[in-house]
């Protein structure tokens, strides 16, 4: 096997990559056909642009990096064992158990992972439960122009949707305790996730926002609080509204000014599920997707989807666009598949610069920022007429959980861009079914050190490689390593792993994916009156 990249590789690099110089900027990363970039960028400085390829736009983010291709700037191929290592940094699995009983609930168990392109990688994900509610939450957080903004809703969307299902009497305890200066009643349990950047509390900022949220609910006087539905439609609209006004607000703090600015005026799309018992509701607002793996009687498995993607080939998206503009506007609010030719998903946090007008963005960027330093850049699509063109309302499933619901499948468009809902159904099953042939049964015979030993040096040489313990891994492995028929190939496979930083991104998405496995015993129970 060579020690460089694949000559497939090196070849279309050279060809695709295109250099825009004007004044102190350098970009170069440009969406190949493999893969596309959420933001095109339109030249607004002077300067040329030169290029050996069709190049179908050009990303946002800066890019001062190494961007040569010459075969000895690679590094050297590497080892099964590294990349293993490479593909499983990011695991994370938890068994859920119901916090108060310790009996398990609808939620068996999930597993996560998640692989960088970007440089830092742009998505983010969450899991909690809420303590002063039922129901546990999932989430995956897909980043365009920089990580900011879905860091932030990362870290603030749950804590929306959590305090919409509370309860007035709930509401009134957290009011009282505000007002007396007394501890907070505690409104989520977080399970971690590796390279978690900060813990996920609520500064005093958001804390303040989030307060004017729930006094808005109290004045609403609803004893049982909204339904699962309505919480989930206002936490992403009301937490896309607070965004947008906390960079308008005056803060003395500097870095909290700066952090407002680059949360606005960077993006995400979101997908979240909220599971309590039975009842499983999807939000979702972009391009990420989440499906459900269904098992029927006679074992045939399915794909079951629960969000659309919003994005320029969903009819119903096209259509609701152009109701929301002028007719004159028909041809120019969707260009080259992308809201106003710009961006690729029709819904998202953040992304200012497509709902703000043309004064309030100037009058917020004249105000002494460095948008240099800050990655802001400041344009204007063309045809920007009537904004706002660009939304965070979710659309949201509900969907109740049967014993033939085996598990469900959240992921951002990294994993969904190359392969389809019943290919990631398929690769779930057959982990499950390795999975299974490759636990020893114990329970016929002592689980003792000695059984343990031999059964790994019998596993060694009869050369199996170890597979996958996390279905989300073996989900991104076939992902980036797979061929166009499905096939698993190595070789593509470590080269995909070994492109440079300023490479990765012409190839391949960053990739977010959770796992949540299903109880089907406690759903079957439900149904008996159990």
């Amino acid at each position: 096997m060579s020690s460089t990249l694949p000559f497939w590789i090196l070849n279309s690099a050279r060809n695709s990559i295109a250099t825009l110089q004007g004044g102190r900027r350098l970009y170069s990363r440009c969406a190949s056909n493999r893969n596309k970039s959420r933001w095109r960028l339109f030249s607004q400085v002077p300067g040329t642009l030169k290029s050996s390829a069709p190049c179908s736009g050009f990303a946002l983010q800066k890019a001062y990096r190494h961007t040569s291709t010459e075969e000895d700037d690679f590094p050297l191929q590497l080892s099964p064992e590294q990349v293993n290592e490479v593909l499983r940094a990011g695991e994370s699995a938890h068994k859920v158990l119901d916090l108060a009983s310790g009996v398990p609930n609808s939620v068996l168990r999930f597993e996560s992972n998640q692989l960088a392109a970007n440089s830092p990688v742009e998505d983010r994900r969450g899991v909690a439960s809420c303590l002063q509610t039922s129901g546990l939450m999932f989430g995956i957080f897909d980043g365009h122009g920089g990580h900011a903004c879905a860091q932030a809703v990362s870290e603030r969307l749950f804590y929306y949707v959590a305090v919409s299902l509370m309860s007035q009497q709930t509401l009134e305890r957290m009011e009282g305790a505000m007002e007396s200066m007394k501890p907070l009643l505690p409104i989520l349990h977080w399970l971690k996730h590796p390279g978690d950047s900060i813990y996920k509390d609520v500064t005093s900022v958001h804390l303040d926002h989030l307060r004017v949220y729930w006094q808005e609910l109290l004045d609403l006087h609803m004893e049982m609080g909204l339904n699962t539905k309505e919480g989930l439609m206002y936490s992403f609209q009301r937490l896309d509204s607070d965004i947008s006004l906390e960079v308008q607000a005056p803060l003395e703090d500097e870095m909290m000014r700066n952090l407002s600015l680059q949360v606005a005026f960077s993006g995400a799309t979101a997908c979240m599920a909220h599971v309590d018992g039975v009842h499983l509701h999807v939000a979702n607002a972009g391009d990420c997707r989440a499906i459900l793996g269904v098992q029927e009687d006679n074992g045939m498995w399915s794909s079951l989807p629960l969000t659309r993607d919003h994005n320029a080939w969903n009819q119903a998206e096209l259509s609701r666009l152009k109701r929301e503009h002028p007719e004159s506007e028909d041809r120019t609010v969707v260009m080259d598949n992308r809201l106003l030719g710009v961006l690729m998903p029709s819904r998202a946090f953040g992304d200012v610069q497509l709902k703000w007008s043309k004064e309030l963005q100037r009058s917020v960027l004249e105000r002494g920022f460095d948008t240099e330093a800050l990655n802001i850049y400041q344009f204007t699509p063309p045809h920007y007429y009537t904004p706002p063109y660009l939304t965070a309302e979710p659309e949201v499933t509900y969907h109740q959980l049967r014993p033939q619901d085996k598990f469900l499948v959240l992921a951002s468009d990294g994993l969904w861009d190359v392969l389809d809902n019943e290919d990631v159904v398929r690769l779930v099953v057959e982990h499950l079914a390795e999975a299974g042939r490759h636990k020893p049964d114990l329970a016929q015979r002592p689980a003792n050190l000695g059984l343990m030993q031999s059964l790994l040096l019998q596993r060694k040489a009869q050369g199996l490689q170890a597979a996958d313990q996390n279905a989300a891994t073996r989900l991104i492995r076939h992902a980036i390593g797979s061929n166009e028929y499905g096939e698993m190939e190595p070789e593509r496979l470590t080269a995909m792993l070994t492109l440079p930083e300023d490479l990765a991104r012409m190839y391949r998405d960053d990739i977010t994916v959770t796992v949540v496995y299903f109880n089907s015993d406690s759903i079957d129970a439900y149904y008996k009156g159990g």
